[in-house]
């Protein structure tokens, strides 16, 4: 029988603390363009997004296992409509725009578990890779709207950010690196399948 990935009490702050740096460059940029998510019309946790790491997968489910059993399940029932509704979607080929089954009333019942894109996803951000080459990505809706037609536009650079994310993550991996299969899971894909295993 396949063993779970534990993440270490230090490996968990390690993230912990990943996680709240990410969101203080966001902050950062966010008060740089004065924007919110208050009063906005949409929620962003209905976006599709598919996630890559074991680490995180790891860590949410460290946020998973701290709620009441009750609690679990109900999120657990949630993952389950959300993975069925999401496959009809896929097969009529459409991007499935799904609320999270973690949300809760408009909000994130994990906040301090959420994933990396969860809390780059809002403002302007890059990625520059190693041939210095960059990508980038120009924020949700509403923040393009109070961009318009800004020539210099602060951006989060996710560079460093996700190079510490990789190094965590072969961390944890260990000698498994690369011999696992390759992640490409939805929040309740990584909910249903319980935490990661070697």
């Amino acid at each position: 029988m396949m063993a779970f990935f534990e993440l270490s009490p230090i490996m968990a702050e390690r993230i912990a603390d990943l996680y709240s740096r990410m969101e203080k460059a966001y902050d950062l940029v966010a008060r740089r363009l004065d924007f919110t998510c208050d009063g906005c019309p949409d929620n962003c946790c209905d976006s599709y997004f598919l996630h890559h790491t074991y680490v995180e997968w790891g860590y949410l489910w460290v946020g998973l296992m701290e709620l009441a059993p009750e609690r679990r399940k109900s999120i657990e029932n949630r993952a389950a409509e959300y993975a069925a509704a999401c496959e009809k979607a896929l097969a009529r080929e459409e991007r499935p725009q799904l609320m999270c089954p973690l949300n809760e009333e408009g909000r994130c019942s994990l906040y301090l578990h959420r994933l990396m894109i969860c809390r780059m996803h809002g403002v302007p951000s890059s990625l520059t890779f190693p041939n210095g080459q960059t990508k980038k990505f120009p924020g949700c809706f509403r923040c393009q709207e109070i961009v318009g037609g800004r020539q210099a536009v602060p951006s989060v650079e996710r560079a460093s950010l996700l190079r510490e994310l990789v190094a965590i993550e072969q961390e944890l991996l260990g000698e498994q690196q690369g011999q696992l299969p390759k992640l490409k899971k939805t929040i309740a894909e990584m909910i249903l399948s319980g935490p990661p295993r070697r």
